[in-house]
């Protein structure tokens, strides 16, 4: 929810890592009922997802702080 509601660009991001962590959640919760355990290999796919969006996003922000200073998303 926090993608949609917030302006800020640092909480939007924190909202996508939320979400990242959330399927990360679902793969681990039912990988159980997998023969192959296919979740766990999912899950560090999404890991190394959310790192590398992680640092890229965040170093994009900064970025953009710099230059505009402000990280709102309506400006």
């Amino acid at each position: 929810m926090a993608v949609i509601t917030r302006r800020n660009a640092v909480v939007v991001l924190m909202g996508v890592e939320l979400l990242f962590n959330a399927a990360n959640l679902n793969f681990i919760a039912f990988a159980p009922a997998d023969p192959l355990h296919q979740g766990r290999v999912w899950v560090l796919i999404v890991m190394a997802l959310a790192a590398a969006e992680a640092a890229v996003a965040l170093a994009i922000v900064l970025r953009v702080a710099r230059l505009w200073g402000s990280v709102d998303l309506t400006d």
